[in-house]
């Protein structure tokens, strides 16, 4: 089995509008949102949801005040500021809980329980491109980097039961630990770069973090034009730091339009010098696909 995972450096480089182009070439696949803290590949792909489920992540307190004698001792234990006193009654304010259960062991009064979060929802869905394994975070809720792993086990099992052999993982952006979620195990990473000083220093940062996990990766610069000076400086980067460059993907306003009729660039403008441009991409990484393919068969 062969995983694919796009990734870029920050936000708003196109970094999910050319996985969602990807996707209906390296059909058949299972395609895979790893971007679960904002994922948007949806609004693209307009899937349809054949399975859901909750993801339990970490865990809050809260406090009963039926029980509660207002003694303070879990306001002066909290590390987290989480603990406020409000009407002369102590509360849990849970965007601060950090749920070590410490209030918990220490009230006297047993009036303070610590439950599971449920705010993760995980999704197994169809789509015209094949299947999608995608997730929804709550506002507030942590814990991504393991329902990134959560739903990644879930898109190799479905890849196993339906005999298919790749993933297309569209990643997070950053170097944090949703990326580091991703990157685990991943065979191929490509990189979306955009000709900013901003995009420049971060995919260095990402550089970095792919080089330590020693997978092969390639990079994709997005929105060529806008910026010639910084897209030279780019280069030079990537020759020196030894990444070779699939193509470049000219910046269209065909993008924002293709995405308002939930379409891929490929669909809404298939005769454009972007989708042309994706199409070149494509055969260069097909022609790398099938040789990672044959050395795991090694």
């Amino acid at each position: 089995m062969l995983e694919i995972t796009v990734l870029s450096g920050k936000g708003g480089t196109g970094k999910t509008t050319i996985t969602a182009a990807l996707a209906s070439m390296v059909s058949p696949a299972i395609i895979c949102d790893n971007d679960v803290d904002a994922a948007d590949l949806f609004l693209i792909l307009n899937p349809e949801i054949k399975q859901e489920g909750t993801f339990l992540s970490g865990q809050t307190a809260t406090i009963n005040t039926d029980l509660c004698s207002n003694c303070g001792i879990c306001h002066s234990l909290c590390q987290f500021d989480a603990i406020e006193l409000t009407n002369n009654e102590y509360q849990i304010n849970p965007f601060n809980c950090e749920g070590c259960r410490l209030c918990e062991r220490a009230c006297p009064e047993s009036a303070i329980e610590t439950k599971p979060d449920n705010g993760h929802k995980w999704y197994e869905s169809v789509t015209r491109f094949g299947s999608f394994v995608h997730a929804q975070m709550e506002p507030g809720e942590e814990n991504s980097g393991k329902l990134v792993t959560f739903i990644r086990k879930k898109a190799k099992a479905l890849a196993q039961a339906q005999n298919i052999k790749i993933i297309l993982n569209d990643g997070p952006p950053g170097i944090g630990c949703p990326v580091i979620a991703s990157l685990t195990g991943t065979n191929i990473v490509l990189l979306v770069i955009e000709p900013t000083l901003t995009g420049r220093h971060d995919s260095l940062r990402v550089i970095d973090l792919i080089k330590n996990f020693g997978i092969p990766a390639y990079a994709i610069l997005n929105k060529s034009g806008i910026n010639n000076d910084m897209e030279k400086i780019i280069m030079s980067d990537l020759k020196d730091q030894g990444i070779p460059l699939l193509g470049k993907v000219p910046y269209s306003i065909l993008f924002r339009d293709a995405m308002k009729e939930q379409l891929n660039i490929l669909e809404h403008a298939p005769e454009s010098e972007s989708a042309k441009a994706i199409q070149l991409i494509w055969n260069r990484l097909n022609k790398i696909k099938s040789e990672s393919q044959l050395l795991t068969h090694q």
